[in-house]
């Protein structure tokens, strides 16, 4: 049974504020050496402490990393375990992020959706359109993505936040607002002090569609791989030249390629991506990511980049190659496995409201995934985002809305626990 009396969630309020956000171009800059990447992240987490100042959040700031903080107060007396709500404020810089144009579409009537720009989202691609007939969708004019990882889970914590606040009926612990920066990059978590949480779980609500806890994510390494070479005027080149250029082309095609690549993987399958190649004949740099959900075929993954990269600097006699494997994340399972409850309340809260639910799988990480790894058990929620990363992405309303009213239930759940 519901643990709270029923409340409504103001779904127009709700899809205000995520038209309002989707409209500020946060994406994060990966060569960047700056935190947060972009300065125009900054523009979103004032805004969004502004918006908390206004709700009457009294702890509400944005600190020198643009990080928001904030407090929705006990409603049961406080001796319950605070839970932190997180969502990352950044955006992919994978596809285009400038003037995002957002179309609502009010009780969507099924097929094929016809964006300005002339692309379409394509029904018979796009499975879980089938479920959203009659449903409000928002997506772009197809010339930008859309935003909704992660605004669509700031959107939710903002509703719940000022639906909590007007409604203090509603039973809760401490609720600790956390709106991060450079998720997008793997940075998400690198500013955020523990102790200034002082929270006992947390939840990442950045999943896709609706009623997914997801329990595992990737394990995650990072390879950079620089071959030095020797630049001089290809008119006086012979015997002197020693093209770096050809030796990263030459490690590339030496990598995996019918297998263990994201192309050729699904389900559990791990692979090795080489997701960026930049330099000239002097100087050039593979950029790669390692991606496993057992952490010990990580190992195994590096070897295989330091033997193509041996095997490439051999074919241009001279061309010297080094190779760093850096850490990223671990396993969201691993540290899960400390407080059980984090999952087991976030399935009886779907219970409690009749709602189905799975545990699910990532292929990707959150920040849900070093929090747990730092000693912060954090599960990862969904939040009505589709097709990620792409300027065919759009979020559904009334699945944010279903994830708002189910915050409401999960937070009940953990204030009948004594901290």
């Amino acid at each position: 049974m519901n643990q709270n009396p029923s409340v409504t969630i103001n779904a127009s309020r709700l899809l205000e504020r995520f038209l309002r956000y989707v409209r500020i171009d946060t994406a994060a800059d990966p060569t960047s050496d700056e935190y947060p990447s972009t300065q125009k992240q900054r523009t979103l987490a004032r805004l969004l402490e502004q918006e908390l100042v206004a709700m009457s959040i009294s702890d509400a700031h944005m600190d020198e990393n643009a990080l928001v903080w904030g407090t929705v107060p006990a409603t049961n007396g406080g001796d319950t375990p605070a839970v932190a709500l997180v969502a990352h404020i950044d955006t992919s810089p994978e596809a285009p992020s400038a003037n995002v144009t957002p179309q609502v579409i009010e009780a969507y009537a099924g097929g094929d959706i016809s964006l300005p720009s002339g692309i379409e989202i394509s029904f018979s691609d796009t499975p879980e359109l089938a479920s959203m007939i009659g449903k409000t969708l928002v997506t772009t004019d197809g010339t930008t993505l859309l935003g909704g990882d992660d605004k669509a889970g700031i959107a939710i914590i903002m509703e719940l936040a000022e639906t909590l606040i007007e409604n203090p009926h509603l039973q809760h612990g401490d609720v600790r607002l956390l709106f991060t920066c450079d998720e997008e990059i793997g940075h998400g978590t690198d500013k955020i002090d523990l102790e200034k949480l002082s929270a006992t779980v947390a939840y990442t609500v950045d999943g896709g569609g609706a009623g997914d806890i997801d329990v595992e994510t990737f394990s995650a390494d990072g390879a950079t791989v620089r071959f030095t070479g020797n630049n001089i005027h290809p008119a006086i080149a012979k015997d002197v030249m020693l093209n770096a250029v050809r030796a990263a082309a030459d490690f590339v095609a030496e990598l995996p390629r019918d297998d263990m690549t994201p192309e050729t993987t699904s389900d559990r399958q791990g692979f090795i991506h080489p997701n960026a190649i930049h330099g000239g004949v002097g100087e050039a740099t593979v950029e790669l990511i390692l991606r496993s959900f057992d952490s010990k075929d990580l190992d195994g993954y590096a070897d295989i980049v330091r033997a193509a990269a041996e095997t490439a600097a051999k074919k241009t006699p001279g061309v010297k190659a080094d190779v760093k494997i850096y850490r990223q994340y671990r396993n969201l399972r691993e540290g899960l496995e400390k407080l059980p409850q984090a999952v087991e309340f976030a399935e009886q809260a779907f219970k409690n409201l009749g709602r189905p639910c799975s545990r699910e799988i990532v292929r990707g990480g959150t920040d849900g995934s070093q929090l747990t790894e730092k000693g912060l058990p954090t599960p990862n929620l969904s939040s009505g985002q589709h097709n990620i990363h792409s300027v065919r992405e759009f979020a559904c309303l009334d699945e944010m809305v279903e994830a708002t009213e189910y915050l409401v239930e999960l937070l009940a759940l953990w204030s009948t626990q004594r901290s």
